[in-house]
């Protein structure tokens, strides 16, 4: 009896390990190759402030502003005006001190049932399509899905992902930029900081979670979302 269970054990680590090195595999495979972005057609273009329809950018292209801002919106029609609102006018208020620095918001409705796109055009109409695009994806993707479609659109140097909820303070992005710069010199020019509100979690319970995911330098490769320019 007591043989009989040896060998039972030993097959059965035998078979913990060769199921172990499998998964190290596929991990591996698929953590060192891209996901295609299948794109619907709808989806590679967004309308310019007169509504007519441009070719959406793509992150393979050199980066044109140093900052994009991607905004993934699901059924967000009403709380979206009071981020868009604070965001922008931080943003233009930042580009009168400073005539260098550019920017876009890409704000990425998820196959939204409400207004969210037509809200969000509002703005493009009001700062122009080269501040403010709107992408409308046929279907809901997820939120992870909808922030990899705003990223791989997006001309950003650096790229922020922004909650529509508007539950931080957008002008706190000056914190992300400030912990991205302490990270360099940056490994083969990639970075990304992380927003938290871990210290003030008694006012985050009773409020909101966290509106900022991130600022990253391109480029970048986080798990199958996000992927930097060369």
């Amino acid at each position: 009896m007591a043989p009989l269970l040896l060998q039972l054990a030993v097959l059965g680590a035998a078979l913990a390990a060769a199921a172990l090195v499998l998964i190290s595999i596929v991990a591996f495979i698929t953590a060192t190759k891209m996901p295609a972005l299948h794109r619907h057609e709808e989806e590679k273009f967004f309308l310019n402030a007169k509504g007519q329809k441009e070719t959406l950018p793509s992150i393979w292209d050199l980066p044109t502003k140093q900052l994009s801002v991607v905004v993934p919106s699901y059924n967000e029609e009403k709380r979206l005006p009071v981020m868009m609102d604070e965001a922008l006018s931080y943003l233009e208020k930042r580009q009168e001190r400073d005539p260098a620095f550019t920017y876009e918001v890409i704000v990425v409705d998820d196959g939204s049932k409400d207004q969210t796109s037509k809200v969000a055009f509002k703005y493009c109409q009001k700062y122009g399509s080269d501040k403010v695009r709107v992408i409308t994806l046929v279907k809901n993707r997820g939120k992870g899905g909808a922030i990899r479609m705003g990223i791989f659109s997006s001309r950003g140097e650096k790229i922020l992902m922004a909650d529509a909820d508007g539950a931080t303070k957008f002008p706190d992005v000056e914190k992300l930029e400030k912990g991205l710069n302490d990270l360099q010199p940056w490994p083969n020019q990639m970075a990304i900081a992380c927003g938290s509100r871990a210290h003030l979690e008694k006012e985050s319970i009773a409020q909101h979670k966290c509106s900022f995911g991130g600022l990253i330098s391109q480029p970048v490769f986080i798990g199958s979302i996000l992927y930097g320019r060369h």
